[in-house]
């Protein structure tokens, strides 16, 4: 009984929808009629563009410029600046202390990012000055601009590159010779300056490393031989290490020193 009075509930619930699809369907059909043989006509609003007057060529320049740039921000903050070490280095330290997301990817970026800011506020203030304000006013064309803002950069990455690397890329570039600065074109400087900072970054970490790595060798012999070898050895350290990097004031001794050897 029970079987025959839910079947018959389907079929009263598959009978209600038929019903409503045939509705919609008629429906349907009229709203079609109504706009094919109609005279309601819907009209379709022109959109016309126009543009009177003299076109200021110069902001719109600008505008594309400014796209430009901030589409390949990240690429120039990571080439062209000292991001790269600041990042290494302060990945380094999170590591040597055994800390595996304190402090968060976030912080460190960000530290890393006004860092870098801070140290290249001269370079950028010139390439302001010297390229953007007079591009701005009139009174260089954009291919001057641009000469004038890679020049203070390009100074910049020729003081932090090392001679080795340098050389390298002349090499591979078939550069033979070289008078100035101004003979060595940035496609050459930049990859150089790349790798120079990764060296610099890994003999920091390295040094960074040494007094860590010594904590966590006394900690795990005098775990071995008080017999206790089933204790990992970085529960011990770990605090040990924080203490020591606290007191030691570590934050602004590697800070200073990275600041340091940028000047």
């Amino acid at each position: 009984m029970m079987t025959q009075n839910n079947n018959k509930t389907i079929d009263s619930r598959n009978k209600h929808k038929v019903k409503w699809l045939i509705f919609f369907a008629i429906l349907g059909l009229f709203v079609t009629s109504g706009l094919s043989f109609g005279e309601t006509n819907i009209g379709i609003p022109d959109i016309n563009v126009s543009i009177d007057g003299d076109l200021e060529i110069a902001n719109s320049m600008q505008l594309i410029i400014m796209l430009t740039i901030l589409s390949l921000a990240p690429s120039i903050l990571i080439m062209m600046t000292t991001f790269t070490r600041y990042i290494i280095v302060l990945g380094f330290i999170r590591r040597a202390l055994s800390l595996q997301s304190t402090p968060p990817n976030q912080v460190l970026i960000g530290l890393a990012l006004f860092l870098t800011f801070f140290s290249m506020s001269n370079v950028l203030t010139e390439v302001y000055e010297e390229a953007y304000v007079p591009f701005q006013e009139g009174t260089v064309t954009i291919q001057e601009a641009a000469d004038r803002a890679s020049e203070p950069i390009k100074t910049f990455m020729l003081r932090q590159v090392r001679t080795k690397d340098l050389s390298l890329f002349l090499n591979i570039a078939e550069i033979t010779e070289v008078n100035s600065n101004d003979d060595i074109p940035l496609r050459v400087v930049v990859p150089a300056f790349m790798i120079s900072e990764l060296k610099i970054a890994f003999e920091i970490g390295f040094l960074i490393f040494i007094p860590f790595i010594v904590v966590d060798m006394i900690v795990a012999s005098t775990l071995m031989a008080l017999g206790m070898m089933m204790l990992p050895p970085v529960m011990i350290s770990l605090p040990i290490k924080i203490l020591l990097f606290i007191m030691l004031d570590g934050w602004n001794l590697i800070i200073e020193k990275l600041i340091m050897s940028i000047r």
